[in-house]
C-alpha cells in the first residue's frame, strides 16, 4: 500500500472519529451528562484528533534534487512541477506546506529583515500582518507554480547588511557567498514561507517542511532546534553518483542523529540513480553498483541498508505524469512511498490511537461516575420509602425532619470541603509557578547573558548545561509537588467517600517524564551549536541571539505542554467533586418533594418506589450504551455513517 493509500486511511479514521465524537457530545448532552470533566475531556479528545498532523522533513545538502522528490512523490497529479526545483542552491528560503481550514489557499512569506529584530519565528506566526500574502488558485497549476516559485526570490544586499542579517563573516571567508562587482552579496528575500492550501493529501494533517542546507551560513538555528524535531519522519537525500560526501555527513551527524531513536523514522533516499544508468553496462550491473551504493551509504551513516532506498525523482516524477508503468518501476519511487506509509503512519497511528484510547477510557470513567453517583441516590431513595411501607403519619413527618437535617449538615460541611480546596489550590500555585514563562526565563538568563557578550564565547558550555541542570531540577520538582497534591486527593476523596457516600476518584497525574525527555532532547539538539566547529558561528552576534531565541521557543512549547497536562489534571479534581456536590444537592430536593407527594397524598407510595425502580433501569440502560459508544469511538474506519445507539 502507498504512502498516499495509508494516508487517506488516517483521515477517514480521524473523520469518523470526529463525527462519532460529536454523535457522543449530542447524547451525553440528551442524558444530562455533560458535566464540567465530561466537557473537558471531550474537548481534549476532540482537540487532539482534529490538530493531529504528520510532518515530514526533507533534508538535504544544496542540488541532491529535494524539491524534485517532493514534486514526485505529493504533487504529480498536477501534471508539472509545483516547488521550484532547477539545478543548483535554488533557496535558503524553509518552506512549510500544510492546510488550516480557517485561512484561504494562499502563500504567506516572512521578509528576511525580520532576522534583525528580537523575535523567534514562533513569534512571528502570531502576527500575521507582518507576512506578505500572495492568494493561490489550487485549481490552476500554472498558477500555483508561478507562485511559489517566490520561495526561491533573492535580493543583492551590501556586505555590511548581510553580516547584520547572518549571511556574512569575515572569519569564515570560505562560507560567503560571492560576491558581485559593485560588491553587494546575495542573499533570500525571505526567511520563511508558509504554504496554505487545500490539496487532498494536506487535507489529511499531512505538513511538508522543506529544508535549505542547514550547515550553510545564514542557516536559521529554529530549524534545527524547533522544526526538526517536530517531524514525525525525516527524509535525508543524498546524490546517488557522490554517495555520501563530507557535507552530507556533517549534516547528518549534527542534525538527524541527534533527533535521538524512535523520535521520528529516519529514511535515507539515494536520488538520481537514473545518472546510474549506463547503456554500456548490463541491468544487472547497474543494479550492482546501486546496491554497492546503498550498502555503502548505510554502513557511513549507521543504518541498515533497509533504510537507505535509491530512486530516481526526476524520472518517477516524468513517469507519474506520463502514466509511464515501467519507468515508473524503474524509478522505485513506489517503494519509497510504501516506506513512508509503513514507517511514518505506522509509528503515527500507533502514538496517537494509544493517546486516544487513554483519553476514552477517561472519559467512559468520568461520566460513568456521575451516572453511579445517580444510581446511588436512587438506591438509597428506594429504601427510604420501602422503608415506609404501613408507617402512620407521624413517620413520615420523621423521615422528612431527618432529611432536612442531612441537608442542613452536608450544606454546614461545606468548611472541610472548602479546606481540600485551600490546599489544593495552594499547591498548584506553586506548582504554576514553577513552570510559567516567567520562572522559565529567570532560569534561562544566565545562559542568555553568555550568548550576548560579544566575541567568543567563553564559559557558554558551563552556562549551558547549568541551565539545563536547573531545568531538569525545576521539572523533577514539579513532578514532587504533583505526586505530593495526588496523595492529598486521594486521601481528601477517601474522606469524603466514606463520610458523604461520593464516589470520588483521583485522576491521573500529568506525565511530566514525557516533558523532561523532550527537555534532554532539546539539550542535545542545540549541544551542536556549542562545539569549536561552531565557534567562529557562534561569535557573530545576530546568530547567536537567533539561537538564544530559538532555544526559548523550544522550551516554552515544552512548559506549555507541561503546565496544559497540569491544568486538565487539575480541572478533572475540582469537576468531580463539583459534579458530586450538585448531585447530591439534587438528591436531598429529590428526596424532599418525594416525602412531600406522600405526605399530601399527591403519589401513592407504591406508585413512587415503581418510578424510581424504572429510573434505576433506565439509567443500567444508559450505562451500558455509554460503554457501547466508547467502543464504537475506538472502533476502525468503515465505508458508512457511523450509528449511534440510542436509549
Amino acid at each position: 500500500m502507498s504512502f498516499i493509500q495509508d494516508l487517506d486511511d488516517h483521515g477517514v479514521w480521524r473523520k469518523q472519529f470526529a463525527l462519532r465524537l460529536k454523535l457522543m457530545s449530542e447524547w451525553l448532552g440528551d442524558h444530562e451528562l455533560l458535566e464540567a470533566g465530561v466537557r473537558e475531556r471531550l474537548e481534549q479528545l476532540h482537540s487532539q484528533v482534529r490538530s493531529d498532523k504528520i510532518m515530514v522533513a526533507f533534508v538535504a545538502e544544496f542540488s541532491r534534487g529535494k524539491s524534485e522528490l517532493i514534486n514526485a512523490v505529493f504533487f504529480a497529479g498536477y501534471g508539472r512541477r509545483i516547488m521550484p526545483a532547477s539545478a543548483g542552491r535554488t533557496t535558503m528560503c524553509p518552506t512549510e506546506l500544510g492546510f488550516d481550514a480557517d485561512i484561504p489557499p494562499c502563500l504567506r512569506l516572512l521578509p528576511i529583515e525580520t532576522r534583525l529584530q528580537a523575535k523567534s519565528l514562533l513569534d512571528w506566526r502570531e502576527a500575521p500582518d507582518k507576512w506578505q500574502r500572495v492568494d493561490l488558485d489550487v485549481n490552476d497549476p500554472q498558477q500555483l507554480a508561478q507562485a511559489i516559485q517566490k520561495v526561491a526570490e533573492v535580493r543583492r544586499v551590501s556586505r555590511a547588511e548581510a553580516a547584520a542579517l547572518g549571511f556574512w563573516n569575515e572569519e569564515m571567508p570560505d562560507d560567503n557567498p560571492p560576491v558581485a562587482a559593485d560588491g553587494s552579496v546575495e542573499v533570500p528575500r525571505w526567511r520563511h514561507a508558509l504554504i496554505n492550501m487545500a490539496h487532498p493529501l494536506l487535507k489529511q494533517g499531512l505538513v511538508i517542511l522543506d529544508t535549505p542546507g542547514l550547515n550553510a551560513i545564514g542557516a536559521e538555528p529554529e530549524l534545527t532546534v524547533s522544526l526538526l524535531p517536530q517531524a514525525h519522519a525525516v527524509v535525508f537525500i543524498l546524490a546517488a553518483d557522490t554517495g555520501v560526501t563530507k557535507s552530507d555527513l556533517a549534516i547528518w551527524r549534527q542534525h538527524i542523529t541527534g533527533l535521538g531513536e524512535g523520535q521520528a523514522a529516519r529514511l535515507v533516499v539515494l536520488n538520481k540513480i537514473d545518472t546510474m544508468w549506463d547503456a554500456l553496462s548490463t541491468p544487472e550491473q547497474v543494479q550492482q553498483q546501486i546496491a554497492s551504493q546503498r550498502a555503502d551509504s548505510a554502513e557511513l551513516l549507521g543504518l541498515s541498508p533497509r533504510q537507505v532506498i535509491a530512486v530516481s525523482a526526476q524520472k518517477g516524477l516524468l513517469a507519474k505524469v506520463s502514466e509511464d508503468k515501467d519507468l515508473l518501476q524503474a524509478s522505485n519511487l513506489l517503494e519509497l512511498e510504501r516506506a513512508l506509509g509503513g514507517d511514518i503512519l505506522g509509528q503515527r497511528r500507533q502514538i496517537l490511537g494509544a493517546a486516544v484510547a487513554s483519553g476514552v477510557k477517561e472519559l467512559r470513567q468520568e461520566a460513568g461516575r456521575l451516572l453511579h453517583t445517580r444510581e446511588r441516590d436512587l438506591v438509597e431513595q428506594v429504601q427510604e420509602l420501602e422503608g415506609l411501607r404501613g408507617k402512620n403519619a407521624g413517620v413520615i413527618k420523621q423521615m422528612r425532619a431527618r432529611i432536612e437535617q442531612e441537608q442542613a449538615e452536608f450544606d454546614a460541611s461545606g468548611a472541610k470541603i472548602l479546606a481540600v480546596r485551600t490546599v489544593h489550590m495552594r499547591l498548584l500555585r506553586d506548582l504554576f509557578a514553577l513552570l510559567g514563562t516567567g520562572y522559565l526565563k529567570y532560569r534561562v538568563t544566565e545562559l542568555a547573558e553568555a550568548l550576548r557578550q560579544p566575541g567568543i564565547k567563553v564559559g557558554v558550555r558551563r552556562a549551558y548545561g547549568d541551565t539545563f541542570k536547573s531545568l531538569r531540577a525545576d521539572l523533577a520538582r514539579a513532578d514532587l509537588i504533583v505526586q505530593e497534591v495526588q496523595a492529598m486527593l486521594e486521601g481528601s476523596f477517601k474522606k469524603l467517600n466514606a463520610e458523604y457516600g461520593f464516589s470520588l476518584q483521583s485522576p491521573s497525574t500529568p506525565q511530566l517524564a514525557a516533558c523532561l525527555q523532550d527537555l534532554e532532547q532539546i539539550e542535545k539538539s542545540h549541544l551542536q551549536y556549542l562545539s569549536l566547529g561552531n565557534t567562529l558561528r557562534l561569535a557573530q552576534p545576530e546568530f547567536a541571539e537567533r539561537l538564544a531565541r530559538a532555544l526559548m521557543s523550544r522550551l516554552r512549547v515544552v512548559y506549555d505542554t507541561a503546565l496544559n497536562g497540569v491544568d486538565i489534571w487539575n480541572k478533572s479534581a475540582s469537576a468531580q467533586l463539583d459534579a458530586q456536590l450538585r448531585e447530591r444537592r439534587r438528591n436531598f430536593i429529590r428526596r424532599i418533594e418525594t416525602v412531600s407527594r406522600i405526605q399530601q397524598a399527591a403519589g401513592g407510595l407504591d406508585e413512587r418506589i415503581v418510578e424510581l425502580q424504572s429510573q434505576q433501569a433506565q439509567l443500567h440502560r444508559i450505562d451500558a450504551t455509554l460503554g457501547e459508544l466508547a467502543l464504537q469511538l475506538l472502533s476502525e474506519p468503515t465505508n458508512t455513517e457511523p450509528d449511534i445507539l440510542l436509549v
